[in-house]
């Protein structure tokens, strides 16, 4: 009935129409105005077989239409359900630490045109490169090809905070083989996405622990590395310790006990603060730390190692 009372719309009124239709004496008017003959009866109707044809050919047209925008929104609906379930697919076998398995599976899609595949793959090349087993000269492509995922990811949706912020640790990835110069110009940018990423999702604790690390670098850099950057920079990256612990603070507060890295970097910067109290506080709760990873056994002996000179 919807479709049949829809069709309607396309059909001239006729002998079929409603009791009581009439055309708009002002509509009329206009016409014989602009076309001094008047038209009557033969001369509207002309063929009746080429009326019925036209109305054939109009309720066709209208029926191929109407099973395009049919098959279209059901081909919008599977492919949005098929990236759900890819995304699903990934998220767990990245929680479960398969990172070989989570970038063979991502990579039968990298030509996708979804933001969300798109970061995650980004990350998915990334932690191959980090692998132990991975070359040197593979960890290079790798890093360069996730950086492309990143840009990509970002280029389809600047929404995406995760894509900013992947798109930024790929970034300062590639600026391990592009030079000094290069690495400083980066920072800027560096620094700008994950901004961006904090102010699209302020709950996101690694994006902020990330903005912290970026203040701590550059708090701790070294004079020839600062003279080096003035004399390429007018105005060259800088931040404080102070900042650096308002960010890793913040990225607590939304988080508690988020990351290992965060705490051990809560006791490192207390450290250059000068409080080996609060320093201490830190440092033993990154050195009780539950280790699920490699990078936790990691943080648990930097730890232990720096109780023991305090």
């Amino acid at each position: 009935m919807a479709l049949a009372s829809r069709m309607w719309r396309f059909f001239p009124l006729g002998r079929g129409a409603a009791p009581g239709t009439r055309f708009s004496t002002g509509t009329w008017g206009s016409l014989e105005q602009c076309c001094p003959r008047r038209f009557r009866g033969p001369e509207v109707i002309g063929n009746p077989g080429t009326l019925k044809r036209g109305l054939l050919f109009s309720a066709l047209s209208y029926l191929g239409f109407e099973t395009y925008q049919v098959i279209s929104q059901a081909a919008v609906v599977h492919a949005t359900a098929k990236v759900e379930e890819i995304l699903e697919q990934a998220d767990y076998l990245y929680e479960s630490g398969e990172t070989e398995k989570l970038y063979q599976l991502l990579t039968q899609y990298k030509e996708s045109e979804d933001a969300e595949v798109l970061w995650r793959l980004a990350r998915a090349s990334r932690d191959i490169a980090q692998l132990s087993g991975t070359s040197e000269e593979e960890k290079k492509l790798f890093v360069y090809e996730a950086l492309e995922y990143a840009k990509r990811a970002l280029e389809k949706n600047e929404s995406s905070f995760a894509a900013h912020k992947w798109y930024a640790i790929c970034i300062s990835d590639v600026g391990d083989y592009e030079g000094i110069k290069v690495k400083i110009a980066n920072a800027y940018i560096i620094k700008e996405h994950f901004e961006k990423a904090i102010e699209l999702n302020p709950k996101d604790a690694t994006s902020i622990h990330l903005m912290g690390i970026w203040c701590y670098t550059f708090a701790e850099m070294p004079w020839y590395q600062r003279r080096i950057a003035k004399m390429l920079f007018a105005t060259p990256p800088s931040s404080t310790y102070e900042e650096a612990l308002g960010y890793f603070h913040r990225a607590e507060q939304v988080d508690p006990n988020f990351y290992s890295k965060n705490l051990l970097l809560l006791g490192k910067t207390y450290l250059k603060l000068k409080n080996k109290k609060l320093a201490a506080f830190w440092l033993m709760k990154a050195r009780d730390y539950p280790a699920h990873t490699e990078e936790d056994k990691q943080i648990q002996t930097e730890a232990a190692q720096l109780l023991t000179g305090l």
